[in-house]
């Protein structure tokens, strides 16, 4: 006979280690899932969350993408939004979703995942886990591990694809038998619970909002653009400032074909990326915001700009905070 086979949908968190270790310790194979998404938060130089995961567990990994499809889920969520940006259930629906394509081209005989019933409050209650799995195509077959023997038995449970006597009934928002299951296996590298995604950061969600309510057709440029630098807007136009040496650089790199890029030659101070339509009074208020975030004490300043080479200037007078408070991007998020 064949070996069972299965996926794991594997962030590299613990609770997917976790889950993940309980499978192969009833001598099934596995492989990990992850779909790399625009919102992930990178904790550590090298290896991914994930890539450290597998690595304890000795298990192979496959990473895929869906950004374009991500960011059209993301902009009409079927089932609305947390607290801020964050659309938790049509998410794992979504990458659910990717992993079915990916078990059935693998010949995998059941999905898993690493939720816990009750951990988190959008996603992880009863109600929400039986829509998820349903809105999945997976209604009766998704496995969580953690806390099968509180759930309905699953279709691999039903055909012994795997012993429900040896899984658990983890519960809440209590970390305790997560870590104490960790020491017992010797698992030692995992990331905190918290902050994992850009989309649940109040500060993040902002500027997602101002892109969405902006622009009809967002691109992934238009997206990524989000992790560096201040933003502000006046109509159109979109201004995003450099905070340090790092981002004056992966500002210049991002600069698209029409963009236009600003920077002070006598001063220390940022560079500024200016997105939209090229008038007088948006050239301005792009030199203004460069001159703002420089070093310059001056009333009036020099600023050098063009497209990826500064072949113009403009003279402007540094605006107050005020001006510049009232260009930042809102807060609103869509209804």
């Amino acid at each position: 006979m064949s070996r069972v086979k299965a996926v794991s949908l594997f962030s590299g968190g613990l609770d997917s280690i976790l889950a993940t270790r309980l499978i192969l310790d009833q001598d099934i194979d596995v492989v990990a899932f992850n779909l790399k998404t625009l919102f992930g938060v990178s904790k550590k130089e090298g290896l991914s969350e994930a890539e450290l995961g597998v690595e304890q567990l000795g298990v192979p990994l496959k990473v895929v993408s869906a950004d374009v499809e991500y960011i059209r889920m993301l902009r009409r969520p079927k089932f609305g939004y947390g607290k801020n940006f964050n659309p938790c259930i049509d998410c794992k629906i979504f990458i659910l979703r990717q992993a079915v394509k990916f078990a059935r081209d693998v010949g995998a005989d059941f999905l898993f995942t690493g939720e816990v019933l009750g951990e988190r409050p959008m996603s992880q209650q009863g109600p929400a886990l039986r829509l998820i799995e349903a809105e999945a195509g997976l209604k009766g077959e998704l496995l969580r591990p953690l806390s099968a023997k509180l759930l309905p038995e699953t279709l691999a449970e039903r055909r012994g694809l795997v012993d429900r006597s040896r899984l658990l009934a983890i519960s809440g928002r209590s970390r305790r038998p997560q870590l104490q299951l960790a020491k017992e296996f010797g698992i030692t590298v995992f990331p905190s619970p918290a902050g994992g995604c850009l989309l649940t950061c109040e500060e993040y969600s902002k500027k997602l909002c101002d892109l969405f309510e902006s622009k009809k057709r967002v691109s992934v440029a238009d997206v990524s653009l989000l992790r560096l630098g201040r933003h502000f807007r006046l109509g159109g136009n979109k201004f995003v400032v450099g905070r340090n040496e790092g981002e004056n650089k992966e500002l210049m790199a991002a600069m698209g074909r029409g963009d236009f890029c600003f920077e002070l030659p006598d001063f220390v101070g940022p560079v500024t990326i200016l997105r939209g339509v090229k008038s007088r009074e948006s050239v301005c208020v792009a030199a203004r915001l460069t001159a703002f975030y420089s070093d310059a004490k001056i009333e009036k300043v020099r600023v050098n700009y063009g497209k990826g080479v500064f072949d113009r200037h403009v003279i402007v007078e540094r605006p107050s905070r005020e001006e510049v408070d009232a260009l930042r991007v809102g807060q609103k998020k869509p209804v």
